[in-house]
């Protein structure tokens, strides 16, 4: 594969040739961020551990020159602290034994920009190679810009793709919102119950973040138990940990669907559901 940035890289933990390693990839995460794969595809992940028949393979699309940074990484140059992540992803990649990993290197600015294609067409290399039957990525509501940068090239690359090579499901997962909101019907449930040291040994990997000023290993795991706690009102938690995601795959499957649209529509039905409720209530 030949990527946009010179500094890109793919990493093979166990060592196998690249193009074998790459076309046993079953499921594949495309995250924005070192560590944004390990806290919203841990579903796949877990489905892959261990297991010969099903691997993962990983994308993080940017360098991660804008992470916060205090305490002992306070006076780290942004150089500095894109060679620390880098090396916190390869070792997360080792952990979770994933079949490759992938590091695009884009800065946040170029993922950002609308006009730019140099991103899905990375992307395209990738979904080429690895030929996924699931994908990961962020969901199209999330609060973060270069996160939904990420998730419309994504779709972008997918929808480029031959129809019999796209993915049979794609998942957009929670990061910088939650899906908690969306009607529990709509919901797409990742039961991630099992392993949690697994969990907390990915987790914990990203020191820059945690000790820079982050918990985002209690924060990831404090929500997957919320959602399994706060999911059925009138029954008993039926997982110990739970992750959401937005079902994608209409948009990737069919391409004359609007993005924006799409997605207005799950928040139109909350907000109906919503509504209903109250006007029930109310008596009306």
């Amino acid at each position: 594969m030949k990527f946009h940035q010179a500094n890109a890289e793919l990493f093979i933990p166990d060592g196998l040739e690249e193009t074998a390693a790459l076309s046993r990839v079953t499921h594949l995460g495309i995250g924005a961020h070192q560590d944004d794969l390990e806290f919203m595809a841990f579903h796949g992940i877990l489905a892959c551990y261990q297991n010969e028949s099903e691997w993962f393979g990983g994308v993080t699309c940017t360098n991660g020159a804008g992470s916060a940074r205090t305490g002992s990484y306070e006076r780290f140059t942004d150089a500095q602290m894109q060679e620390v992540r880098r090396e916190e992803q390869k070792l997360a990649a080792r952990i979770g034994q994933f079949g490759a990993m992938v590091q695009l290197d884009f800065p946040s600015s170029a993922v950002k920009d609308p006009q730019g294609t140099a991103l899905r067409d990375d992307l395209i290399e990738v979904l080429r190679a690895t030929r996924p039957r699931v994908v990961y990525t962020h969901n199209p509501a999330d609060k973060h810009d270069t996160h939904i940068g990420v998730t419309i090239a994504a779709i972008q690359a997918m929808r480029a793709l031959p129809v019999e090579q796209r993915p049979e499901a794609v998942h957009g997962c929670e990061v910088w919102r939650n899906l908690d909101w969306m009607c529990d019907h709509e919901k797409v449930v990742h039961d991630v119950g099992s392993r949690d040291n697994l969990a907390a040994a990915l987790n914990g990997v990203f020191d820059s973040q945690i000790a820079g000023g982050k918990r985002y290993d209690l924060g990831v795991l404090g929500r997957r138990r919320a959602n399994a706690t706060f999911f059925e009102s009138h029954a008993v938690d039926r997982a110990e940990s739970i992750a959401f995601a937005m079902d994608l795959t209409p948009l990737v499957r069919d391409e004359s669907i609007d993005v924006a649209e799409y997605v207005d529509g799950f928040i139109a039905r909350f907000r109906e559901d919503v509504f209903t409720k109250l006007q029930k209530r109310l008596g009306r």
